[in-house]
């Protein structure tokens, strides 16, 4: 017995006979003869009344009743057989920010390829703004670490941590050598930031947008190369407590009414879901942030 046996079956009984039957099929006649011989064989019952209108036997009626459900639960099979594959031998798309790729993903990848060596992993990095995007298109991402976007039509967010907005500038500038500063106090500097579309650009932004002046801005879309650039210069630097500073720049504290980002798992709202080898990915994930976490402080 096979699928095709089944669905000629229930094709024959759909349409009342079988040319008729193998003219929906695309079949030619004998071939829809010789599938049913061959399951009344396998099934040991006579299924059709020989006849023009292949009138069903009782036997076959009580088998015509079953049918849909042993095709459903035949479906079903290969489907997960399907997912069974692709759970060893497959591709991942995942879409993480850059703070992130610095921070764990090297460990990430090291600690997921020991449990699924032949499972690519393809890792797009971008802001949050560029991710949601990829994600809302079903064939670029599968989900994405990133931070919560201000429309989330369509994606669902879960938060994992928090990552903390934070100023930096070269040891030698004015800025270092005091600890009273205030936002209003930054107007008056060249800010360095992550791009315009940039989650903590866009809340700093709002900070500045209480005030009746806003600072000069030059933005970057690598997070990463800030620090470099602050070494050089008199600008302040707007970075995200992880990330990583060379000697010779510190860290400066000025509060903002909003200092905290939303790092988590973004994805699709018709997709809330992870397959098995997806939720494995993201565990790796947390694990590694539980070590980062204590060694960090992130919250």
């Amino acid at each position: 017995m096979d699928l095709k046996e089944l669905i000629t079956f229930r094709t024959i009984v759909e349409e009342g006979t079988f040319s008729k039957a193998a003219e929906k099929l695309h079949y030619s006649q004998s071939t829809v003869t010789n599938q049913i011989q061959r399951l009344e064989k396998e099934l040991g019952i006579v299924l059709f009344k020989r006849g023009w209108n292949s009138e069903l036997t009782e036997s076959g009626r009580i088998y015509a009743n079953e049918v849909n459900m042993l095709i459903n639960h035949w479906n079903l099979v290969l489907e997960k057989a399907a997912d069974l594959k692709e759970e060893e031998i497959g591709m991942l798309r995942i879409g993480v920010i850059e703070s992130l790729s610095d921070l764990v993903l090297a460990n990430t990848m090291k600690r997921f390829n020991a449990r699924k060596p032949h499972v690519s992993c393809h890792i797009t990095v971008g802001n949050t703004d560029m991710l949601s995007r990829l994600l809302l298109d079903e064939e670029a991402l599968d989900f994405a670490i990133s931070g919560e976007p201000e429309d989330l039509a369509g994606l669902h967010h879960e938060h994992l941590y928090s990552e903390s907005i934070q100023f930096i500038v070269n040891q030698e500038h004015e800025l270092a050598r005091k600890t009273d500063w205030g936002i209003k106090d930054l107007i008056s500097y060249t800010l360095v930031t992550g791009g315009p579309n940039c989650l903590y650009r866009l809340q700093l932004e709002r900070e500045f947008a209480k005030r009746e002046m806003t600072p000069f801005f030059h933005s970057i879309s690598q997070i990463s190369a800030i620090p470099a650039i602050i070494s050089e210069t008199d600008f302040v630097g707007v970075v995200l407590s992880s990330t990583a500073i060379p000697d010779g720049v510190v860290r400066i504290s000025i509060p903002l009414e909003n200092q905290l980002l939303s790092i988590g798992v973004l994805r699709r709202r018709n997709r809330d879901f992870l397959s098995g080898v997806k939720q494995l990915f993201l565990d790796c994930l947390k694990e590694e942030l539980g070590v980062i976490k204590q060694e960090q402080g992130l919250k």
